[in-house]
């Protein structure tokens, strides 16, 4: 059954406690929640809550004294990173002392329990394919056009690809570690292997856009996307013809939307996660734009790395780091010298947040080793048939 339109409060990683709790800490919000189920309790439900208070008393002591460490360290992550991109912009040269050296300090307490009176809740309510389509129904009237079939795509995104320099191997590697080798164009995050698993992040599509990415993309490159879809609306004829021009019109409005604020991350972010940014979204998912903006993900990688002077093709790890991390991060790990790659933690180039769900880059905790098992896990999923059509298609529009 589909969702209705999803509200500004459920922008992802928005806990599922409400909009009430929005602006307390996690344990504030965690005690809120407690609170608010005392005194609804009867007969053996009065000794499970009993049971799940105790529980939640000792999580919340473990996780408090866990957050005395980690925030400290995070922080210092958060402020080192600022002080390399100010040394990179002053042209000086970054050592082993603009990074924190350490490993973060990992949470070895008690789980948060389940509240008894809410069984099954979920923790967290991220927006996912059935949100964009009805949010781009509901506010821009949009309904993405679908392919054929999953080839039909997999040959528009190739011809997109090849014609702004992307090549074979580095595509379907990517395809290939972002998909997990056979994912198809609609696949979001943690539906890798399993399409009825839940979502754990609005990425999207063959190179797995965040919402944050779209709506940038959008504001940064809208007008591009614009005339490549009026070069396919003067080539057609009749319906196709009126259905791209309307197609034309809808876009348009989304990219004026993503361009009422600054050209900036937090404010792409904060668009991202209202009604309008969930909904621009299933752009992803229309045959026509949705290649545009997988492939223009990767290519604004590539011309970053240019304009940072660095001659060198990047390899598909290179790439995917950029990909993984944003293009300051991935830069910054493509051109650190290899002795300092051998040392230095991966937590340096992620938000808390992302590398706390990101098992792959705590497991492989050195530039040099994230680099390796990325590039290992490339070789290893290109081997699947949805690797394997993407390889085809690239020849096949040749």
């Amino acid at each position: 059954m589909r969702r209705s339109p999803v509200p500004a409060c459920r922008a992802a990683g928005v806990a599922a406690l409400g909009c009430a709790f929005l602006m307390l800490s996690p344990l504030a919000a965690q005690a809120a929640e407690a609170a608010t189920t005392t005194g609804t309790e009867t007969g053996p439900m009065k000794a499970a809550m009993a049971e799940y208070r105790k529980k939640l008393a000792a999580y919340n002591k473990a996780y408090d004294a866990y957050e005395k460490v980690a925030g400290p360290y995070w922080r210092a992550v958060t402020d080192k990173r600022s002080r390399r991109r100010t040394k990179v912009a002053n042209h000086m040269q970054i050592t082993a002392d603009d990074y924190v050296m350490t490993q973060p300090p990992v949470y070895a307490g008690p789980e948060k329990p389940d509240n008894p009176l809410q069984p099954g809740k979920q923790r967290s309510d991220i927006p996912d394919v059935e949100d964009f389509l009805a949010n781009a129904k509901a506010e821009f009237d949009f309904v993405p056009e679908a392919p054929a079939d999953e080839i039909a795509y997999k040959r528009a995104y190739a011809a997109v690809a090849s014609n702004k320099g992307l090549n074979k191997e580095e595509c379907v590697k990517i395809y290939g570690f972002e998909s997990g080798g056979d994912g198809k164009y609609d696949i979001q995050a943690g539906r890798e292997y399993d399409m009825k698993a839940r979502v754990i992040s609005t990425a999207l599509g063959y190179n797995q856009l965040l919402t944050t990415n779209t709506v940038g993309l959008l504001a940064e490159d809208g007008d591009d996307f614009v005339a490549a879809l009026s070069e396919k609306a003067e080539g057609a004829d009749g319906e196709r013809k009126a259905a791209v021009a309307d197609k034309i019109a809808k876009l348009k409005k989304m990219i004026a939307f993503a361009r009422t604020v600054p050209n900036d991350w937090n404010a792409h972010g904060r668009l991202a996660g209202t009604p309008k940014g969930i909904g621009v979204h299933a752009l992803n998912l229309d045959v026509d734009v949705g290649p545009m903006l997988q492939t223009r993900k990767l290519t604004t990688s590539v011309d970053f790395a240019k304009r940072k002077g660095y001659g060198k093709p990047l390899t598909a790890a290179e790439l995917e780091m950029m990909n993984l991390t944003g293009d300051g991060n991935g830069y910054d790990m493509v051109t650190m010298p290899k002795a300092l790659r051998q040392k230095v933690p991966t937590s340096n180039f992620f938000q808390r947040g992302g590398y706390e769900r990101n098992p792959v880059a705590a497991q492989n905790n050195t530039v040099a080793k994230l680099i390796a098992a990325t590039d290992a896990k490339m070789v290893q999923e290109a081997k699947l048939q949805g690797a394997r059509d993407m390889a085809a298609a690239f020849d096949a529009v040749r």
